[in-house]
């Protein structure tokens, strides 16, 4: 099976698409198939890391835009025609069995252009804010309903929704199992930061330093994970330095499961790897970096798996430092989210993905 995927990470972007797109990938492979990815060259992409795990990548060229676009089409790099001529003309010379597309600057009439030059395509989605043209579809997030993508995909399309379709790799599964009751043992408090593979703001620097505000107890540990492309990873290292607790700074980890599992409370992002923490029963702080992960927090929120902190609030500081001394000083309310997290995703996404993927294809 020939399976291309139509993917981008950026300083901008994040590496989220491209990582769960990896997670598909590599199971596919595993299966036989042989998977491709389309990428275009931005700043801070990660098509290194796509070649390392064993896969093709043919790179479209970073473009100047000088036209106003949409949000989500700059994130293509090119103007939307742009971008569909150049990967028709990749693709109308190879047999393709599916067209994988995660992208927000992709939508249906994207996908039109790309039909006669492959036989299915799957898209990836969060937004539900877009039409498709497509066999599947997948949104992991919690709260999606079938409603939802009812008008913005054809009657066809079979939509597979919610944390049960999570694209997470195996090792998280396989960590799941062997936690029991390990976090409840533990004489020290672990935290986890972990802002995307990106953090463009510098987000994780601002937590840092309001954790220093906030009356931690002296057994804390801190551990903070960033990607190999986010810019401030000096400027972190060097506010950890000057904390109170124990803080240490990894960057491009590949044991992120291992590290929740080790962690007691973590805080992140509302994006993909919300998926991980709840698979792992992590009780997490999520911060809202952007209006697109505004639905997955506050879910996640009402699940009872996580507390949320909106940063466009001018009190945020202040609602974390609260938040932090709350859970700290109260093991058994971090238990209850441990389990309303572990209810929310069991880390079998991948494998529920492939069998729909499967029973299309045939």
């Amino acid at each position: 099976m020939n399976i291309f995927f139509r993917a981008d990470a950026s300083i901008e972007i994040g590496s989220g698409h491209v990582m769960r797109c990896l997670v598909l990938a590599d199971r596919l492979a595993l299966k036989g198939a042989s998977c491709t990815f389309v990428c275009r060259e931005h700043t801070g992409n990660l098509i290194s890391v796509i070649q390392e795990r064993g896969h093709t990548v043919i790179s479209l060229p970073a473009m100047q835009i000088t036209v106003d676009l949409p949000i989500y089409e700059k994130w293509l790099g090119a103007a939307k025609a742009t971008d569909t001529a150049e990967t028709i003309a990749l693709l109308k010379n190879t047999t393709i069995n599916w067209l994988i597309v995660d992208h927000y600057g992709v939508d249906a009439a994207w996908e039109l252009e790309l039909r006669p030059f492959v036989d299915k395509i799957m898209v990836i989605d969060d937004l539900a804010n877009r039409a498709h043209d497509c066999e599947l579809l997948l949104d992991q997030n919690l709260g999606t309903t079938v409603p939802d993508y009812d008008e913005l995909t054809p009657a066809s399309c079979r939509t597979l929704l919610g944390p049960e379709y999570a694209l997470l790799a195996p090792v998280f599964g396989e960590v799941r199992s062997k936690i029991g009751s390990k976090r409840s043992q533990r004489t020290s408090d672990r935290i986890l930061i972990t802002m995307g593979g990106v953090d463009k703001v510098n987000v994780t620097s601002w937590i840092l330093k309001e954790l220093k505000k906030t009356e931690l107890p002296e057994n804390s540990e801190i551990s903070v994970v960033m990607g190999k492309t986010a810019p401030w990873i000096d400027h972190v290292r060097a506010v950890a330095k000057d904390m109170p607790w124990p803080t240490v700074v990894d960057v491009n980890v590949n044991n992120m499961a291992e590290r929740m599992a080790q962690s007691d409370i973590g805080i992140g992002a509302a994006g993909s790897t919300s998926w991980e923490r709840c698979c792992l029963g992590l009780p997490t702080v999520l911060m809202v970096l952007a209006e697109n992960q505004r639905k997955i927090a506050n879910a996640l929120e009402h699940a009872g798996a996580a507390y949320v902190v909106d940063l466009s609030n001018e009190v945020a500081g202040l609602t974390l430092q609260r938040i932090m001394k709350t859970l700290l000083m109260d093991r058994a309310k971090r238990a209850v989210m441990s389990s309303a997290a572990l209810k929310v995703c069991d880390g079998n996404g991948v494998e529920r993905v492939i069998s729909a993927f499967e029973s299309i294809g045939n």
